[in-house]
């Protein structure tokens, strides 16, 4: 059973455990291949309050307040984005879209990440290692020096996790230099339903740490597509 055209899910963002972003998406379409969301520009989220300045790749998790960073209303930041998550695998990509007026597509953005899933609510971990792909296709890596600061801290990744998530990447980025889905020009002028406009802020987190962080014992990435992403029938809580 997949998920109806409009829906309303929580996409959950962590980093090492960290609750960084309660963000309400709508479900473009949901089959076999993966789950199409679409995140709008300006949409109301929860968000940690950190340090002023600082972003929570700077800040070890040694230094985090008990229970984690408290969570805030605010807006999402950026324009549109059109979010592919395929089923089975350690990546999202985002189309982006400027900000209106126009909504011009401004490239691509490959999240590298792992998921689960569970009814309503996506939770993504962030794997820091990401790309960013042109219009025209070129590419380049993002974030590789904190990356490699983080593999082997036990919050974040073992060097075997971490071989696996740049595997990843680099498939991706074969893509992009060979123009092939997703990076072949196709959704770029994608335009979401005019009567969906922003989904409502969704009720108050019960928690800041998301428990999705991916210590050493909790297996590979390779594991984590194998069984732990849902994206066919929801997952109980």
């Amino acid at each position: 059973m997949y998920l109806e055209e409009g829906r309303v899910l929580r996409w959950n963002f962590s980093f090492g455990g960290q609750l960084l972003a309660v963000v309400p998406v709508r479900v473009v379409a949901h089959g076999a291949d993966g789950l199409w969301l679409w995140m709008a520009g300006g949409s109301p989220v929860w968000e940690a309050e950190l340090p002023a300045g600082r972003h929570i790749r700077d800040i070890d998790p040694a230094q985090w307040p008990p229970g984690g960073y408290r969570l805030v209303p605010g807006r999402w930041y950026e324009g549109g984005s059109l979010i592919f998550q395929p089923s089975g695998a350690g990546h999202a990509v985002w189309w982006k879209f400027a900000p209106e007026p126009g909504c011009a597509f401004d490239g691509w953005y490959v999240n590298l990440e792992r998921r689960t899933r569970r009814g309503d609510d996506i939770d993504v971990a962030d794997q820091e290692l990401d790309l960013t792909v042109a219009p025209d296709g070129t590419w380049r890596w993002k974030d590789e020096e904190s990356f490699a600061a983080k593999t082997g801290h036990p919050a974040y990744w073992t060097a075997e996790q971490a071989a696996e998530v740049r595997a990843e990447g680099e498939r991706l980025a074969r893509l992009a230099q060979g123009r092939e889905f997703p990076f072949d020009g196709s959704r770029c002028d994608y335009r979401p339903p005019a009567d969906w406009g922003r989904p409502p802020l969704p009720p108050a987190p019960a928690r800041r740490l998301s428990g999705t962080a991916v210590p050493p014992q909790r297996g590979t990435v390779a594991e984590a597509a194998a069984h732990g992403e849902h994206d066919g029938p929801a997952q109980g809580r």
